[in-house]
């Protein structure tokens, strides 16, 4: 009999704890004291807890999509060089060519998916290209058809080991075959 007083004690601890816990980070948020500028960045806390955030998402929304076969293909290449070069590079920046202005004043700063863009699977940057990351400045492209999509995956799966020579090549490719950038829009 004696247990009941002891589980109550340790319930009505924890319900207060959370409440306390809640009040403070409503004063906290109400307070305007966590600064929002892009030009200060996030402590190493809120650094820590948005990255793991934003990777477990990742992979977990990406889990069920399967890559089709042949994304190696040149063809799907070229097709993704044109909607990297008409949309992506003003921000993440391109072999032999610089990220935009606009890029400087983003936070999180737009990272260089030459580097980047190896720690996803094909899934993953298919999630990421077609839905977006909220507060990165990074764009939801879902009103893109798939299978443009799938050609933008397929050109940042060859984009590591581009030369400013290659891309330099694929652009004028774009340009030849007169693609536009409107894929399913």
């Amino acid at each position: 009999m004696r247990a009941q007083p002891i589980i109550r004690t340790i319930v009505a601890t924890l319900v207060a704890s959370f409440a306390i816990g809640i009040v403070g980070a409503l004063i906290f948020m109400w307070s305007g004291i966590y600064n929002v500028a892009a030009i200060d960045p996030h402590w190493h806390i809120t650094h820590w807890f948005l990255e793991t955030a934003r990777t477990r998402s990742i992979k977990m929304h990406a889990a069920d999509i399967v890559a089709p076969s042949g994304l190696g293909d040149r063809t799907k290449i070229v097709m993704g060089t044109e909607h990297f070069s008409a949309h992506c590079s003003v921000c993440h920046s391109a072999p032999g060519v610089p990220s935009g202005d606009i890029a400087h004043g983003l936070y999180p700063k737009p990272p260089d998916l030459r580097q980047t863009a190896q720690r996803y699977t094909p899934s993953e940057l298919f999630w990421i290209v077609k839905n977006g990351i909220k507060s990165t400045g990074m764009p939801a492209w879902n009103a893109h058809d798939d299978d443009s999509l799938w050609a933008t995956v397929a050109f940042l799966e060859a984009l590591p080991t581009m030369s400013q020579q290659d891309y330099a090549g694929l652009v004028m490719q774009t340009l030849m075959k007169g693609d536009s950038h409107d894929h399913g829009r």
